[in-house]
């Protein structure tokens, strides 16, 4: 099952923390909101997703397809 990273827009502040653990991913907007790469997470970087995901703040980063 291929995983895929999405942000809750609404619930995101905007910390950039995401794009700091994981940049393959995530990049950051002028105001500083991730844009999130639609392609599914390659292995290789499935535990800095997992990271990324366990320290948003605000909880409003997912790891789709996850076990």
């Amino acid at each position: 099952m291929s995983k895929r990273l999405r942000v809750n827009p609404i619930a995101c502040d905007a910390s950039g923390l995401c794009a700091e653990l994981i940049p393959e991913m995530i990049h950051l907007d002028e105001w500083g909101y991730p844009i999130v790469d639609s392609d599914p997470v390659p292995p290789e970087h499935e535990p800095n997703a997992r990271r990324a995901v366990a320290a948003c703040p605000k909880l409003a980063l997912l790891l789709q397809g996850a076990r």
